[in-house]
C-alpha cells in the first residue's frame, strides 16, 4: 500500500512540492550562512517525495539526548527559518493540501501535505525515519517515563 501511495503520491503532485523544499536549499547554500537548512530542506525534499510509511520526529525525542538542533539554537534556527522560508513552504503545502481535498480519493494526499506544512514551519531538530523506528522509539521512552515514575 505505502508503494502505490508514494507513486500516486510522487505523479500527482509531490514531485513539485520537493522541488520546492530543493529549491530552497540550494538557496539556502549559496548563502554559506544558511547550509545547515539547506541540509534539511534536501532532507525533507526527500521525504516529500516519498512521504509513505516515514514520519518526521523530533531528534531528541528519537534518541532521548538533547543536541544543538534541539535546544535553544535549534529553536533561532526555527525562528530565522519560519520568518525567510517556512511560512511560504508551509503556504504552498496547505494550497497543495486543499486542490487535493477537492476530491476523496485526494483526502489522504490533503492529509500528508499539512503535515509537511507543519514540517516546513520548524525543521530544526527533526530527523525522518520509518514509522516503526518512531514508534519503537516512542514506545521505549514511555517505558523509560514509566520506571523513572515507579522509581520515585
Amino acid at each position: 500500500m505505502r508503494a502505490i501511495g508514494n507513486f500516486l503520491w510522487f505523479i500527482l503532485g509531490g514531485v513539485l512540492m520537493g522541488l520546492g523544499w530543493w529549491l530552497v536549499g540550494l538557496l539556502c547554500f549559496v548563502t554559506i550562512v544558511g547550509i545547515p537548512w539547506g541540509k534539511a530542506c534536501f532532507v525533507i525534499g526527500q521525504f516529500t517525495f516519498f512521504p509513505f510509511g516515514k514520519e518526521a520526529i523530533s531528534r531528541k525525542e528519537l534518541t532521548n539526548q538533547g543536541d544543538i538542533g534541539t535546544g535553544a539554537m535549534g529553536l533561532l534556527g526555527n525562528i530565522l527559518w519560519f520568518v525567510f522560508a517556512g511560512i511560504w513552504l508551509a503556504i504552498g503545502h496547505v494550497l497543495s493540501a486543499l486542490a487535493c481535498a477537492i476530491t476523496v480519493i485526494g483526502i489522504p494526499f490533503a492529509i500528508q501535505h499539512l503535515k509537511l506544512a507543519g514540517i516546513a514551519l520548524a525543521p530544526i531538530g527533526k530527523t525522518i525515519v520509518n514509522k516503526e523506528v518512531a514508534d519503537a522509539a516512542r514506545r521505549h521512552n514511555a517505558e523509560v517515563s514509566v520506571s523513572q515514575l515507579r522509581g520515585s
